[in-house]
């Protein structure tokens, strides 16, 4: 976002935030579920981006800082800000975007599975999870939605993702386009072959994100395949069957994790 720009809407956007109003379609009606001090709608407001926002959150603090940051921008007839859990702060059809950032992809997930009728008329979903990203994923494709951006941002050390999806014109419709967003392959020099991607990992790594590559995206993969080393060697030390199971499923899927990272560099983008 450009500087100017965030000092006159009057808050000041952290590099994520900046990056999630970058991801709100202009003219929007947005929901900003988990809202916090609502900087993220009083900006999009302030710069005319968006024409009306619902700021919600469930904790009253930050709804009583919201309401402080709306009435000293001048936007109380341009933000709402209410107090609940999830979507329930809206009526169906009271907006067309949504965005819930800052928490785990189970809890995102959860709050987008309870909203029922509220969803109706949403056709634009900017989601940032922190963990259990391939629930969220898994999620948008059951539902209809197709990913249309993917994104890595780094900020004081951690590695974030931004999605967008939007709503498909019909199940049809949606089904073939995430058909083809998910049909990924690779190649393995160690398999002198191509070789098609489990969904499961399409849906943990991210389609798109996935045909970018990139170096941010190898750090993170890096860092996350590490992580999944520890876990397996704690694993390894118990004598439970079903842990032996799990750990074994746990190896598979780590090597897996391993390779198609080692072969990114070799090529750019990945296949459909």
């Amino acid at each position: 976002m450009p500087n100017e720009q965030m000092k006159n809407a009057g808050v000041k956007l952290s590099a994520r935030l900046a990056a999630l109003a970058d991801l709100v379609p202009e003219g929007a009606r947005l929901a900003d579920i988990g809202t916090d001090h609502a900087l993220l709608p009083v900006f999009l407001a302030a710069t005319g981006k968006i024409s009306f926002a619902v700021a919600g959150d469930v904790h009253a603090g930050p709804v009583e800082a919201a309401r402080r940051q709306v009435a000293e921008a001048g936007l109380d007839g341009a933000i709402s800000v209410r107090m609940g859990d999830g979507m329930s702060v809206l009526d169906p059809g009271e907006v067309d975007a949504v965005c819930i950032a800052g928490m785990g992809g189970s809890l995102i997930v959860r709050i987008l599975e309870a909203a029922g009728s509220r969803l109706d008329g949403v056709d634009t979903l900017v989601l940032s999870p922190h963990v259990a990203e391939d629930q969220v994923r898994r999620w948008l494709r059951e539902r209809g939605f197709v990913l249309d951006i993917e994104e890595l941002l780094e900020e004081d050390g951690e590695i974030y993702t931004l999605l967008r999806a939007k709503r498909a014109g019909d199940g049809a419709d949606a089904e073939r386009r995430n058909a083809e967003l998910y049909g990924l392959s690779v190649s393995f020099a160690s398999k002198g072959e191509r070789f098609e991607l489990p969904p499961d990992i399409a849906y943990a790594m991210g389609p798109l994100l996935l045909r970018e590559g990139g170096e941010l995206f190898r750090r993170k993969w890096s860092g996350e395949i590490a992580k999944r080393d520890r876990i397996l060697e704690q694993l390894r030390l118990s004598e439970a069957p079903e842990t032996a199971e799990k750990a074994k499923e746990w190896e598979r899927t780590t090597t897996l994790y391993r390779e198609v990272l080692a072969c990114l560099p070799a090529e750019k983008r990945l296949s459909n």
